[in-house]
């Protein structure tokens, strides 16, 4: 049996009757995405054709329930995900058949493999051969005339002496030097140029060995000579094997940065003689190695080696090297996604009056005062930490503040000098009743500078807005860190080493499904918030509230309408999702304005006005949410209303609870292995957890030390913002580096 090697076809060979080609199932119909993603085809139909309409994933998730079957956020995502890569197959499958039949190399056959191709890879291979390409060593040598002879040592017997068969393909002279073919070993070199290449393009070849390179492929790391002293932090790489297939992605990732460095050379493929015995076996070669150099046999199998070596490994190692980091990076990303997601959903305070402080040592710590509503009211810098004298006047000007504008809450920046600050407070004699909270304050220096924080606070500095982002971080953590870039947040891995358009597109995506999940005031909200709800952007955003700013506030939803190129459909994307508190009760819930009309019915039915609904269960309790069924609404978003009816505007958030650090425990000088200190929660990685326990250096939890039970993923046990009971394993102090432990530890 011999593999199904590619015809040897010229770019120029003329073509017969150029046949119709076979129409190719589309990898983007709803059938064929169904399939693949083990969802409802009528749920992915309706999916595709809201999509195609332009509605947005929260918008599909949370108001056409009926329409997907209740798919939610993340398989109306996936099938999102699916339909591009399905039609950027379809868009290359076209242009791969427009190209054979443009150049008259299409046959039935190869139409029909082209259409049954089902992945991109797939495609590819089918169309390597044919492909336009640079004058290969293969080319030349049929040029010279040699592929009968590359046939001939093909289908010989195995035995059947070489270069016998190459004399008849000697032309020593000729019109065109570079035609000549000189004597025999020529014939037979050229020869097994035209036998590699043919072997390196066979697709049921590259498919043998795509499958070993996935089961047994070892990725090796080695140290770029002379560079190992540079390169000390990849160290532990040095020398490093490891299976490819079973590598934590941020391990390959770590590798990766120290080879684009230039201290790492890495390679990731299987040994030699394993891949040379999967294509021998797969290519069915009579002779194999023990074949003599001067038989067919012995020139077929070196034909073989080199198109391992030369063509076959290169391309092969290339293509899983791209599969693998593609791999690494989708988890990195999914990682600081998933991070972003508690971050930014952490617990708000709400609207409360405060104080800020962000802490300094020489310069002081800048104090601002901030409404219910997290207006700027006042300003100033106090010097807490600067001595005794300093310290006193500071209490007193805390003590003033919280008087003169009725603090409620003082948050101090967790940054340098913060758990400091934060024992200064509690010791400053604050009223009965101020609570002092420390605030993560990541990120706060990057708004400070930001466009954004330039245009709310023009007339102040860097240092008020910083302080001012503090603050408002408490109250509303959603609200405050959509000002910010996610990359800025600390809450990623290896961010900067994986796709960025990717990254940003994922994290795009969590703050849009958060602040929708969680619904926006018209009235009160920022450019930047707004621009993150469904059928928004930046340029409704900035219209929003302009014209908020210059009619005054919304008073119902519909007023919206108003809002220069906010029409109907930006209006239908949106509208449940923003909340207007004014005229009608329902604006002010999650209940959809296509849907008030169903609300004002049951009302009717019970001889009641819609706002009785929203406030009294007993009569809620009555209605039957059947006979509201019809061919547009369902079960799925009756409920949805009920449940609504029973909380307006309910925020899906924990409720806030304040923490505090060890008393006397401030840097790792005073930690001692054994001791047991509350935290929270930082970062979450593929290998373990980052935990602030109020020392300025965040200790790491590895993920064998997460839980008594085994723990594949940390995020199973932990997220970011949640406050857990470590214990201390190890202080390296001259690395600065602290190991702690869940393990053993009650919770």
């Amino acid at each position: 049996m011999t593999p199904e090697l590619p015809d040897t076809v010229s770019a120029s060979a003329p073509s017969a009757a150029r046949p119709a080609s076979p129409a190719a199932p589309e990898a983007a119909a709803p059938a064929a995405l169904a399939a693949a993603l083990a969802l409802p085809v009528s749920g992915v139909a309706a999916v595709v054709a809201l999509l195609d309409e332009g509605a947005t994933i929260p918008f599909i998730a949370r108001y056409r329930k009926e329409a997907t079957g209740s798919l939610d956020e993340v398989q109306v995502a996936a099938v999102r995900d699916a339909l591009e890569k399905a039609r950027e197959l379809d868009k290359r499958r076209a242009a791969v058949l427009a190209s054979l039949e443009e150049r008259g190399l299409l046959t039935p056959q190869l139409a029909r493999a082209v259409a049954g191709a089902a992945t991109l890879t797939a495609l590819e291979d089918v169309y390597l051969p044919y492909r336009p390409k640079r004058v290969t060593r293969a080319e030349k040598a049929r040029r010279r005339g040699l592929a009968p002879l590359a046939e001939a040592l093909r289908t010989a017997r195995p035995s059947a002496d070489a270069r016998t068969l190459a004399a008849a393909h000697v032309t020593p002279h000729g019109a065109d030097p570079e035609l000549a073919v000189p004597d025999a070993e020529a014939a037979l070199a050229g020869a097994r140029d035209i036998l590699a290449e043919n072997f390196a393009e066979s697709a049921p070849l590259r498919g043998a060995l795509r499958d070993l390179f996935a089961r047994r492929a070892v990725l090796r790391a080695r140290a770029v000579p002379g560079k190992e002293a540079e390169g000390a932090t990849y160290a532990d790489w040095f020398g490093h094997e490891e299976r490819a297939a079973a590598m934590p992605s941020h391990r390959l990732l770590a590798m990766l940065r120290g080879e684009r460095e230039g201290f790492l050379s890495v390679s990731v493929r299987p040994e030699d003689a394993d891949a040379l015995d999967t294509l021998r076996r797969r290519a069915d070669l009579p002779g194999g190695p023990t074949a003599r150099q001067e038989s067919a046999a012995g020139q077929v199998d070196a034909a073989l080696a080199d198109a391992w070596k030369r063509l076959l490994a290169p391309s092969l190692e290339n293509e899983l090297r791209t599969a693998l980091r593609e791999r690494a990076e989708a988890q990195a990303i999914g990682v600081f996604a998933a991070n972003l997601r508690e971050l930014i959903m952490a617990p708000p305070l709400g609207g409360r009056r405060v104080l800020a402080l962000d802490p300094g040592w020489r310069t002081g710590a800048k104090l601002v005062c901030l409404d219910a509503q997290g207006a700027l009211l006042h300003h100033e810098v106090i010097h807490p930490l600067t001595g005794d004298a300093g310290a006193e006047r500071a209490a007193r000007t805390l003590r003033d503040c919280c008087a003169k504008y009725a603090v409620e809450v003082v948050a101090v920046g967790n940054g340098t000098a913060g758990r400091e600050t934060e024992a200064f407070a509690r010791g400053a004699g604050l009223p009965a009743g101020v609570d002092v909270v420390l605030v993560n304050e990541t990120g706060a220096s990057v708004y400070s500078a930001s466009e954004a924080a330039r245009r709310e606070f023009p007339d102040h500095d860097l240092t008020v807005r910083g302080a001012v982002s503090i603050g408002r971080r408490l109250m509303d953590p959603l609200a405050e860190l959509v000002k910010i870039d996610p990359r800025s947040l600390g809450v990623g891995q290896y961010q900067h080493d994986v796709d960025q358009a990717a990254l940003r597109r994922a994290l795009d995506e969590v703050v849009a499904s958060c602040v929708n999940a969680v619904g926006v005031d018209a009235n009160t909200a920022s450019p930047e918030l707004l621009a993150h709800v469904s059928g928004i952007g930046p340029v409704l955003a900035r219209n929003i509230v302009a014209h908020r700013a210059e009619n005054g506030p919304y008073r119902t939803r519909k007023d919206l309408l108003k809002v220069p190129r906010l029409g109907p459909k930006a209006f239908e994307q949106a509208a449940g999702f923003l909340r207007v508190r004014g005229d009608n009760p329902l604006d002010a819930s999650a209940v959809h304005p296509e849907r008030y009309a169903l609300v004002a019915d049951m009302a009717t039915d019970l001889g009641c006005a819609v706002a009785d609904l929203l406030r009294r269960d007993d009569l809620r309790g009555r209605i039957r949410p059947e006979r509201y069924v019809s061919g547009e609404v369902g079960l799925p978003t009756l409920t949805d209303i009920l449940a609504e009816l029973a909380r307006p505007g309910r925020d899906p958030r924990p409720a806030f609870a304040p923490f505090r650090f060890a008393e006397g425990v401030h840097s790792p000088d005073d930690l001692e292995p054994g001791m047991v200190l509350p935290g929270i929660v930082t970062n979450v990685t593929a290998f373990g957890a980052f935990v602030d326990i109020g020392v300025h250096r965040d200790g790491l939890v590895h993920v064998s030390q997460l839980s008594d039970r085994f723990v594949r993923d940390p995020a199973e046990v932990v997220a970011p913002g949640r406050t857990v009971r470590v214990r201390v394993l190890d202080v390296d102090r001259s690395r600065g580096r602290v190991s702690l432990a869940m393990k053993g530890v009650e919770q």
